[in-house]
């Protein structure tokens, strides 16, 4: 199993939960690759059998801008080859703003119109209610990977 990790952060956080997913997948035996400034053909490359987006919000709801560019690619050309492949978004947020978690919204949005089917829902991770989102994604992790090989 390969799994392509798609990471948006503003100050890191997002990027350290994608980085932690990347090793806990590699430990269960899964080719995992993860880079926060990966465009559509370093992916198509890779040739995931899996994507995995990790995403804060920021401003009113959006993406951060490191993922602004391969967002805006994949909306634009939608890869036939991911076409049909199992998901999932981890979404980092605050609860105290209107739009909590916009940013993993919009990642779910963009899967569905590339085809790309959620193997669970997607976890919100509460800036307010964590202080390491790393350990709190652990268990939505573990079961994305059964969701995997099932």
């Amino acid at each position: 199993m390969k799994v392509a990790i798609l990471s948006g952060s503003v100050y890191g956080a997002a990027e350290d939960v994608a980085r932690y997913a990347e090793q806990l997948l590699k430990r269960q035996d899964i080719q995992a690759w993860h880079n926060p400034r990966a465009t559509v053909q370093e992916i198509l490359t890779f040739a995931p059998q899996a994507l995995l987006a990790v995403t804060s919000t920021t401003g009113m709801g959006e993406l951060p801008d490191n993922i602004m560019p391969l967002y805006a690619q994949l909306r634009d050309e939608l890869p036939a080859a991911l076409r049909g492949l199992p998901g999932g978004v981890i979404a980092l947020g605050d609860s105290s703003y209107d739009l909590y978690c916009g940013g993993g919204e919009q990642m779910r949005e963009l899967f569905a119109e590339l085809g790309i089917h959620e193997v669970q829902g997607m976890l919100r991770l509460d800036a307010s209610e964590t202080v390491n989102p790393e350990a709190d994604a652990e268990p939505w992790l573990a079961q994305f990977v059964e969701a995997l090989r099932s």
